[in-house]
């Protein structure tokens, strides 16, 4: 019982193929088809542009761009030479399952979910008030969502709540927000449906099963953006270009995240860091993903062409400063602005050089969020961290640095990650924005990084009981 809409006649009249009608983001709207007898979207991945570890050849390469596409033959991936990359057919979405098939679904589950995408999906997003008298289990969910949405621009919301209130939409439901609210869809005259179609691929191009890199870190992301473009200095000076362009950086800044890094893809020859010639790998993927969905939902089809190229270089300038490793460079650069203090908002470099500042901030916040939702955060990325490090003892690959459960634990990889990485580029953002918002976040990274401290001292307490009890135990057993 799929949720449709009706599309458009290709040239000529020719109607739309049924192989299309089954492509995952086409026509559903929702990430639950699979319950109501449609396709699995994991099985749909081979849409054009997709990059799929679950096709029959698993070496294929799909790239969404047809630029991308004409390198093939320059870097190796002839058909014949596909053997001389021992890694390429490594199926990342099987060594990150937990085992075991998921149970049979619920009539109530199904039941909630299709009440879920008949009224969610048609009424929500349209605007259109429900003439429905009855009272549904539908209604509870959307009122509390709408509730957290008025606050959305609070450092305290919680996105796991939210998620769980729009039914695993949260990427969807809050970016449509903040787009509508900022008045952009009547400003830059975009179709609502296309819109939607957008962000629903958008969404779905986020791996699930990755503990981390999933579409709620990618709403966690674009809210805390949110946040820092209402900081007084910024949302001053912005620009209606400036904010959709932040706000959609945001929400697809870790497209099709793999779930393993940078150096990872290097060392095992896989296709991507042949293509990107091992510079800025997964940032050149996530951006080149995000414009092949902007192409492919005609999202900006309307715009003059030099305008819409440019909006999609300056996304991917966005993107490309989330990269971990290039963080010195940026850092320096915004620290000798910060010096100079020859900052100018009216400059349009500038604007954009500051929001790829607040960029690199919302995408490594979490330690700064209040303790439950830092530990939470934590958690995932550890696990994720130590996923790659399971996947490297496989492939009987030297372990990465914190990627090893053994030597590692969530608490010292936290402190390590605050001392070296979070607290020098939050220590210069508070310089450029010294508000409430920016004491609070350094508030809550000094009492979490003092907690996993504690909790590391607790652990090294039970751990000499421990020892201390054995060695009683042995010398009374002599």
């Amino acid at each position: 019982m799929e949720v449709c809409y009706q599309l458009p006649v290709l040239p000529l009249d020719r109607q739309v193929p049924k192989h299309v009608l089954s492509r995952r983001g086409a026509i559903s709207f929702s990430s639950s088809s699979s319950l109501f007898g449609g396709p699995d979207p994991r099985k749909l991945s081979q849409r054009r542009g997709a990059i799929s570890y679950d096709s029959s050849d698993q070496t294929a390469l799909y790239i969404r761009m047809l630029g991308d596409v004409r390198v093939r033959s320059q870097v190796g991936f002839e058909p014949g030479r596909r053997g001389s990359h021992p890694y390429l057919n490594v199926d990342f979405r099987l060594l990150h399952s937990r085992g075991g098939s998921p149970g049979p679904v619920s009539a109530r589950t199904v039941r909630r979910l299709l009440s879920f995408q008949r009224y969610h999906s048609s009424r929500v997003y349209q605007g259109v008030p429900t003439q429905n008298p009855l009272h549904i289990l539908d209604d509870d969910y959307t009122g509390q969502a709408k509730c957290m949405l008025e606050k959305v621009g609070s450092w305290k919301f919680d996105i796991f709540l939210f998620d769980r209130l729009t039914n695993g939409n949260s990427l969807i439901s809050l970016t449509f927000h903040l787009i509508n609210q900022y008045g952009l869809i009547q400003l830059f005259q975009l179709d609502t449906v296309k819109l939607r179609r957008f962000l629903v691929m958008v969404q779905e191009d986020y791996r699930s099963q990755n503990p981390y890199h999933n579409a709620v870190h990618a709403a966690d992301v674009t809210q805390a953006m949110y946040c820092y473009m209402q900081e007084p200095k910024l949302a001053e000076s912005l620009t209606s270009c400036d904010i959709l362009l932040s706000l959609l950086a945001a929400a697809t800044h870790d497209l099709d995240h793999p779930g393993v890094n940078q150096p990872f893809l290097i060392k095992t020859n896989h296709h991507l860091a042949a293509l990107y010639r091992n510079t800025s790998v997964l940032e050149n993927h996530h951006w080149r993903s995000a414009v092949g969905l902007l192409r492919e939902s005609s999202l900006f089809s309307h715009l003059p062409t030099e305008d819409r190229l440019n909006m999609e270089r300056q996304l991917g300038s966005l993107i490309l400063a989330t990269d971990i490793s290039r963080q010195n460079e940026y850092l320096c650069k915004f620290r000798t602005h910060l010096d100079k203090e020859d900052l100018c908002l009216g400059n349009a470099s500038h604007r954009h050089f500051l929001l790829q500042m607040a960029l690199k901030c919302a995408d490594i916040c979490n330690p700064c969020r209040p303790w439950e939702l830092s530990r939470k955060w934590s958690e995932k990325v550890t696990e994720e961290f130590f996923h790659q490090g399971d996947i490297e003892k496989k492939l009987k690959l030297e372990l990465s640095p914190l990627c090893d459960s053994r030597m590692n634990s969530v608490g010292n990889i936290q402190i390590g990650f605050m001392t070296f990485v979070v607290e020098p580029l939050f220590g210069a953002w508070a310089r450029f924005s010294d508000t409430q918002l920016s004491q609070c976040m350094l508030d809550h990274m000094a009492q979490n990084k003092a907690r996993w401290k504690g909790v590391l001292q607790e652990q090294l307490n039970r751990r000499r009981i421990s020892e201390w009890k054995r060695a009683v135990w042995t010398f009374m057993a002599h």
